[in-house]
C-alpha cells in the first residue's frame, strides 16, 4: 500500500518511516516545508509531499491506499491551535479521505480520551480535541483503527507491548514501539474498526495484535 503519513516530521513519524522502508508498504510523508524533504528521504520516505492540515490538503491523498494520522499541535501550544490541528485537521483529512475513496485510516489518539478526569487538568483540552476527532472517524464510514498510547518516551523500543480495548493501569511506551504497532495494524485485519489502548508490556507486537 501507498500510505500517507500526516505528521511525518514528528518523532513517531521518523520511526514509522524507517520501519516502513523495510516493509511491503511505501510511505508518502506529508510535510509543511519543502526544506524537510531531504531529511525524510534519508530516513527512507518513499515520497514526500507538502501539505498543511489547517488547509485543504486533499492533493496529498492522490494515489494513496491508506492514511496514518500522527499530527499534533505539540505540548506548548494553546487550546486554539490544538483544536485547529488535532481536531479540525484530523476531521478535514478524514473527510478528504472519504471523498478520495481511501478506506483505511489509522489514527494516533491518546489514553484517557474517554476519561479525562483521570488526566492532568492541563491536557483536558487536548483530550477533548482528540475525542472529537476519534468520534468523527468512527462515524465516517472509513475502515478505521484508533490507537491510544499512554505517555510517550524517547527510549529505544523494546518490541514488547500490551494492547487492550481499555487498559486500567499506568505506564508509558517508547515512540518507536508505537510506530511498530502502527505498521503492524496496516496488515492486521482484526484491528479494523477497532479502538485500543497501548502501553509497554510483555508481548511481542505481532502477538499482542492478535489478542486484542
Amino acid at each position: 500500500m501507498r500510505v500517507l503519513i500526516a505528521g511525518a516530521n514528528g518523532k513517531i513519524g521518523h520511526h514509522l518511516i524507517r520501519k516502513m522502508a523495510g516493509s511491503q508498504h511505501v510511505s508518502r510523508a506529508m510535510i509543511r516545508d519543502a526544506s524537510q524533504t531531504a531529511a525524510l528521504e534519508n530516513l527512507g520516505a518513499g515520497e514526500t509531499i507538502v501539505g498543511d492540515l489547517e488547509k485543504d490538503c486533499s492533493h496529498a491523498l492522490q494515489g494513496c491506499d491508506a492514511v496514518i494520522f500522527l499530527a499534533g499541535s505539540g505540548p506548548h501550544t494553546g487550546p486554539e491551535k490544538t483544536v485547529d490541528v488535532d481536531q479540525q485537521g484530523a476531521i478535514r483529512l478524514i473527510d478528504a479521505s472519504h471523498r478520495a475513496g481511501i478506506s483505511r485510516f489509522i489514527m494516533v489518539s491518546s489514553m484517557r480520551v474517554d476519561n479525562p478526569e483521570q488526566a492532568p487538568q492541563k491536557i483536558h483540552h487536548y483530550l477533548a480535541a482528540k475525542a472529537r476527532a476519534d468520534e468523527h472517524l468512527r462515524e465516517s464510514g472509513l475502515d478505521y483503527t484508533i490507537v491510544r498510547p499512554g505517555p510517550l518516551t524517547n527510549e529505544p523500543g523494546t518490541g514488547l507491548v500490551e494492547v487492550k480495548s481499555r487498559l486500567d493501569r499506568t505506564g508509558a511506551i517508547p515512540r518507536e514501539d508505537v510506530a511498530s504497532v502502527l505498521l503492524a495494524a496496516l496488515d492486521a485485519d482484526n484491528t479494523r474498526n477497532m479502538t485500543f489502548d497501548l502501553l509497554s508490556g510483555d508481548d511481542e507486537v505481532m502477538t499482542a495484535m492478535k489478542i486484542i
